[in-house]
């Protein structure tokens, strides 16, 4: 056999395993950002049946603020029906905002404060929206790592041929809305 055919083999050999190799990477990185973001809709679904437990206790005490209980449930059912990081992020911008709202009623309530069953909630409440932070830093570290692997070489040369053509979404707000997320939901009385 000639020489030149057996290094044409070798090679032909070692970009097939290089392509493998990158195809699995970022099969794998794909499905991690599938993954990390289903930790996201877990957690805001989690969220999601916890404000109506909130609003339903704020309410025996607010009976007079229906506008407030209103705009939080149109906004909890925007996050729920949100379909991709960027319409998630807007919907969730519009519900911090209203969580804001429903906390500022009850500022005005000292009983409701006081009582056992909405500080539970106050404290469910705080500890899902770490969560959904932390699924959401974890979401977007995947992201990066993804579109990097398909950005960066020999990954870039193999990826469009493979099938991975686009870059995935980061959850992040839209720049004319982060103006107006001038600071987190506060649930602390």
């Amino acid at each position: 056999m000639n020489v030149y055919v057996i290094v044409a083999i070798v090679v032909i050999v070692l970009i097939f395993i290089v392509a493998i190799g990158i195809y699995n990477g970022l099969v794998k990185l794909n499905q991690r950002v599938a993954e990390a973001w289903s930790d996201i809709t877990v957690q805001l679904k989690r969220r999601a049946d916890l404000i109506p437990n909130l609003v339903n206790t704020v309410k025996g005490y607010a009976k007079h603020e229906s506008s407030v209980f209103e705009a939080v449930t149109a906004a909890r059912t925007s996050t729920m029906n949100a379909s991709g990081p960027v319409e998630a992020a807007k919907a969730e911008n519009q519900f911090q905002q209203t969580l804001k709202s429903l906390f500022a009623v009850a500022e005005n309530y000292p009983d409701l404060k006081a009582n056992q069953g909405f500080l539970d909630l106050q404290a469910e409440l705080t500890d899902t929206e770490d969560k959904i932070q932390a699924s959401r830093r974890f979401y977007n570290t995947v992201v990066r790592d993804f579109n990097t692997k398909r950005k960066v070489f020999p990954s870039n040369i193999f990826a469009s041929m493979l099938g991975f053509n686009s870059d995935k979404e980061f959850f992040e707000l839209p720049e004319s809305e982060q103006e107006t997320v001038a600071e987190p939901v506060n649930v602390q009385f």
